[in-house]
């Protein structure tokens, strides 16, 4: 068995302190901050590339940059990293997603992922101009995908479903390889889209009996649709070589969140339409306080931060026996991220990756690296 790893790329800007940002609450930066110019994104994508992530999430929303215009000129600074694009059904035709993953995958070698993400947010969804409400969003998912799917097998298209109509739609050259696709939701509804159409079902990184439940649950969902799903989990990191210099990063981080932009955040995600969402607040209920909600899994991101919320924390031994755990449960790919993002790509790449490696529970997907160190020639 060999776990995947990926990192992230913060097209909403970088800090060595947390950047805010995502389901409804605007991007902030509490110190330093790096803009995320290409040349910034693609040095991270380089190192991530070099130290062994197979690919790098980059996120959606009006807090970030494009995400299909981002990672399209990141990935000539690359040459074998994928790219995990998030995007939103509603926001593009089927027909027209269908041929830019197409072209995505040819003009680079084959290395486009797609993070189909919903949308979970009525406002945000409406200053796009999508008036539709949660329920039906996720009904439209489900027909972008199975008309997206048929367009990629060479199928000709006619579909008059309840919220999209495509007549005569095909494509004239289909992906080869067939771009895999990474969906999350927490609602019923959303684990019925993920059943029927989706390859690897994510869930942010909530305490293993939480998790294990919910993999309990799509995997039954799927099974009765006679489909397998992969299994994988989004979580920030921070890792150093003791516990605690982790615990002390954590506490710095901690610190550096004003109270009353905590307060906002945490206002604004109470409103969230996104039951995801609403299960990450509960794991901290807004307080600073036992912020530890499982040996090594810290929820303070999720004070300042949409979306994933929670960070693994400790020694590199102690984060690698974390991973280990979550994938006992069924977890098979790992969507990481920390700020900042180069210099957190490196403790985690450096410091855990080699321990799960000497487990046989990771292998560098790029090269052979324990067969690849020609002898050291000497005078003879």
């Amino acid at each position: 068995m060999s776990l995947t790893f990926h990192w992230f790329l913060p097209t909403n800007g970088d800090s060595r302190d947390v950047v805010g940002g995502g389901h409804g609450s605007p991007a902030t930066a509490f110190g330093r901050y790096r803009p995320p110019t290409v040349a910034y994104l693609s040095q991270i994508a380089r190192a991530a590339e070099s130290l062994g992530f197979t690919g790098a999430l980059t996120p959606t929303g009006a807090w970030c940059e494009d995400a299909w215009l981002t990672t399209a000129m990141v990935s000539r600074h690359t040459e074998h990293l994928k790219f995990l694009i998030a995007f939103r059904p509603g926001f593009v035709s089927p027909t027209l997603a269908a041929q830019m993953a197409s072209t995505f995958q040819r003009q680079s070698g084959g290395r486009l992922l797609l993070n189909v993400v919903t949308g979970g947010e009525s406002h945000e969804q409406r200053a796009y101009g999508d008036f539709l409400d949660k329920d039906d969003r996720y009904r439209r998912t489900g027909e972008f995908l199975h008309i997206v799917r048929q367009l990629w097998e060479g199928k000709t298209v006619d579909l008059h479903g309840e919220h999209i109509r495509v007549e005569d739609a095909r494509l004239i050259r289909v992906p080869d390889p067939v771009p895999e696709i990474y969906f999350g939701g927490s609602s019923p509804i959303a684990g019925e889209v993920a059943a029927r159409h989706v390859d690897v079902y994510l869930t942010w990184g909530e305490p293993p009996a939480q998790v294990a439940e919910k993999i309990s649950r799509i995997r039954s969902l799927a099974a009765r649709e006679g489909r397998t799903l992969r299994f994988g989990i989004r979580l920030h990191v921070i890792t150093r070589d003791t516990s605690a210099q982790a615990w002390a990063e954590a506490g710095r981080l901690l610190d550096g969140f004003d109270p009353e932009t905590v307060r906002a955040v945490q206002t604004g995600l109470s409103h969230s339409e996104s039951e995801g969402q609403r299960r990450m607040l509960a794991l901290h209920g807004g307080s600073r306080d036992a912020l530890e909600i499982h040996p090594n899994l810290w929820a303070g991101i999720g004070l300042v931060r949409g979306g994933a919320g929670t960070a693994l924390v400790g020694s590199h031994e102690e984060v690698a026996e974390r991973i280990k755990e979550y994938a006992d449960l069924g977890i098979d790919e790992f969507v990481l991220s920390g700020y900042p993002h180069l210099e957190e790509a490196y403790w985690f790449g450096e410091g855990v990756l080699p321990r799960l490696a000497a487990q046989g529970l990771w292998q560098h997907p790029y090269d052979d690296r324990a067969g690849s160190a020609a002898p050291v020639p000497f005078a003879v």
